[in-house]
C-alpha cells in the first residue's frame, strides 16, 4: 500500500476545468472555464481562468482535460468500524420479521456489539479498511464514523481508536462520533438508568479527555433510549463541551428532533416520521437534516421523510450511506444519491449539495469542507462526464478520473 503522504502534491495551478453548480456554494452556477490555486494542501483561489491572477513561472501546472469539478464528498453518517456481518438478518427481513422483531430477538445492534468486542483493535481495522477505500475510490473526502458496537469503555474506545488510525493512514478528513447510548448492552437489560450514568459519567468523559470524540449521538426510539435518558446524555456532552447529534424519528415521532435542536445539534439524521414542530425547531436551531435513503432502501420502509416540508422550511438536507451491517451495507455515496432522487425526490443539485455543502455543516466542517472556495482544504474531485446529473444517474459505475483529498492526488485513473 502506497504511503498517503506519498503521493504526489496537487500544489500549483489547475486549468480547463468546469465548476459543477453551487461548487461556489448556495445559489452560484456553473463555471465553463475554471481554474484553481492549491498551495501547502489549501485552496488559495478560484475562479474563471479569464480572472487568474499573476502564477509564478516555476508552480506546477496540471491539465484538468474539461473535467467537470466538485468538492470532494462527505459521508456524515456512518457505522463503519464493527465485527461480524448481519447478512441472516437480511434473510429474516425477507420471510416476513421486522426491525424491532429482530432486535427483541437478540439479533440486531446486540448481534454487532458481541463481534466487536470479540474483535481485536487491528482486527477491526482490517474490517474498516477495504470499506473505507470503497468509499474514498469514488470521491469521498471526508466522513464521520461513530462508535456504538462496543457498548462498554474498552470496546468504545477500540472502535473509535480504528476510527481515528484511518484518517491518518489514509489521509481522510475523520469526525468521530461517541454513540454509547446506541442500544442497551446485554448486561444491562432492565438496567437503562444504570448504563446511561455508565455513559455520562465514566465513558464519555474518559473518551473525551482521550481525544477520541468530536460530537456525541444517542440513538432515540422505543427500542432504543427515551426522552429522558437522550436529554441526559446530552447534558453530559455539553459539560464536555462536545456538539451533539440524534437518531431520530426512524421509527415514530419520539419528538427527539425537537428535543436535539433544543441542544443546538448539528444535524438530526433519519427523520421519516419528523413533525412539523421538529421541521421548526431544528430551522431556529440551524440543524441539518441527514437523509439516510440506504436504511429506507433496506428495511422496505414506505414512511417517507418530509422532504418538500423541509424543503419549503429551507431546512438543508445532507444525503449519507448510514453504512452499517444491519440496516444498510452501502458502500457508495454515489448510489446514495441516486436513492435520495429517485426514492425521496429531491433534486440532483440538492443532492449533490446533500453529499458536499450540507454534508459539511452536519460535521461542523463547513469552514473548511464542502465548497470550493480559498481557504477551504485541497479536496475536489475531477469527473469525466458531460453533466452534473450523471453523478445520480449511473448505477455503480464509479467514473472519477481524479481524486484531490487533503492537498494529495489520491486517485488518478
Amino acid at each position: 500500500m502506497t504511503d498517503f503522504h506519498d503521493l504526489p502534491s496537487a500544489d500549483g495551478l489547475w486549468t480547463h476545468l468546469r465548476l459543477a453548480p453551487e461548487a461556489l456554494g448556495a445559489g452560484h452556477a456553473g463555471m465553463t472555464d475554471a481554474a484553481l490555486i492549491v498551495r501547502d494542501g489549501q485552496l488559495v483561489w478560484v475562479g474563471a481562468r479569464r480572472d487568474l491572477p499573476e502564477v509564478a513561472s516555476g508552480v506546477s501546472r496540471h491539465d484538468g482535460a474539461g473535467a467537470l469539478v466538485t468538492p470532494g464528498l462527505i459521508d456524515c453518517h456512518t457505522h463503519l468500524v464493527y465485527g461480524g456481518q448481519r447478512a441472516n438478518e437480511f434473510a429474516m427481513r425477507l420471510t416476513g420479521a421486522g426491525y424491532e422483531e429482530i432486535a427483541r430477538a437478540g439479533g440486531g445492534i446486540v448481534s454487532s456489539v458481541h463481534a466487536t468486542r470479540a474483535a481485536s483493535e487491528d482486527a477491526l481495522y482490517a474490517l474498516a479498511l477495504p470499506r473505507l477505500r470503497s468509499l474514498l475510490e469514488e470521491g469521498v473526502c471526508a466522513i464521520e464514523i461513530k462508535s456504538g458496537y462496543g457498548l462498554a469503555l474498552e470496546h468504545e474506545r477500540k472502535q473509535l481508536r480504528v476510527a481515528r488510525r484511518l484518517g491518518q493512514d489514509l489521509g481522510v478528513t475523520v469526525r468521530t462520533t461517541f454513540l454509547g447510548a446506541h442500544a442497551l448492552p446485554p448486561d444491562y437489560v432492565g438496567r437503562s438508568q444504570d448504563y446511561i450514568d455508565l455513559v455520562c459519567h465514566e465513558m464519555m468523559p474518559a473518551l473525551a479527555a482521550e481525544g477520541l470524540v468530536d460530537a456525541v449521538d444517542v440513538f432515540c426510539e422505543r427500542i432504543g433510549f427515551s426522552l429522558a435518558e437522550t436529554e441526559q446524555v446530552f447534558q453530559a456532552a455539553r459539560s464536555l463541551g462536545l456538539p451533539v447529534k440524534l437518531h431520530a424519528e426512524q421509527l415514530s415521532d419520539m419528538g427527539g428532533a425537537a428535543l436535539a435542536a433544543r441542544y443546538g445539534a448539528l444535524s438530526c439524521d433519519h427523520i421519516e416520521h419528523l413533525s412539523a414542530a421538529g421541521i421548526a425547531a431544528m430551522k431556529a436551531a440551524g440543524s441539518v437534516a441527514v437523509l439516510l435513503p440506504g436504511a429506507y432502501y433496506f428495511l422496505r420502509d414506505t414512511h417517507l421523510p418530509p422532504i418538500e416540508a423541509l424543503r419549503a422550511a429551507g431546512v438543508p438536507m445532507a444525503v449519507s450511506t448510514d453504512h452499517n451491517p444491519g440496516t444498510s451495507p452501502a458502500l457508495s455515496l454515489l448510489l446514495m444519491l441516486n436513492m435520495a432522487c429517485t426514492v425521496f425526490r429531491l433534486t440532483v443539485p440538492e443532492a449533490l449539495a446533500g453529499a458536499t455543502r450540507h454534508a459539511a455543516q452536519a460535521l461542523g466542517l463547513q469552514k473548511t469542507h464542502g465548497t470550493l472556495a480559498a481557504g477551504q482544504a485541497a479536496n475536489f474531485v475531477l469527473w469525466p462526464i458531460d453533466d452534473v446529473s450523471e453523478l445520480a444517474y449511473w448505477l455503480g459505475q464509479r467514473p472519477a478520473c481524479r481524486v484531490v483529498r487533503q492537498g494529495r492526488i489520491a486517485v488518478s485513473s
